[in-house]
């Protein structure tokens, strides 16, 4: 199985940008798709952004698209999150996520692999 483990988050200002990067061990992330989730308190864990398993597709919701972008390097067993125009509603833990199928998928529940998540505070 997988193992997960987020990192690049941190307090960031408004409209600030900031990168998170999903590393992976204990077996190839190309056998993988990916996705990215946020959860703030007393809140469901919400679909951030999804790419298929080589990266031909992706997914991005609505309340960020334009502003993120998920990436993927298969060689290095990384995926990453690109956040640009950082607002405080962006606040929360953000957890990366893995499948073992070729496409993205935007619920939680499709995901069988999840990292420890990472904090990210955005402040006005």
């Amino acid at each position: 199985q997988v193992q997960l483990v987020e990192s690049g988050g941190g307090l960031v200002q408004a409209v600030g940008s900031l990168r998170l990067s999903c590393a992976a061990s204990g077996r190839s992330v190309s056998n993988y798709a990916m996705g990215w989730f946020r959860q703030v308190p007393v809140s469901e864990r919400t679909f951030i952004a999804g790419i298929s398993m080589i990266g031909l597709s992706t997914l991005i919701a609505e309340s960020v698209k334009g502003r993120f972008s998920i990436s993927r390097d298969n060689a290095k067993n990384t995926i990453y999150l690109q956040m640009n125009s950082l607002t405080p509603q962006d606040t929360a833990v953000y957890y990366c996520a893995g499948r073992p199928a070729v496409l993205h998928a935007d619920l939680r529940t499709d995901y069988n692999r999840w990292g420890q998540g990472t904090k990210v505070p955005v402040s006005a």
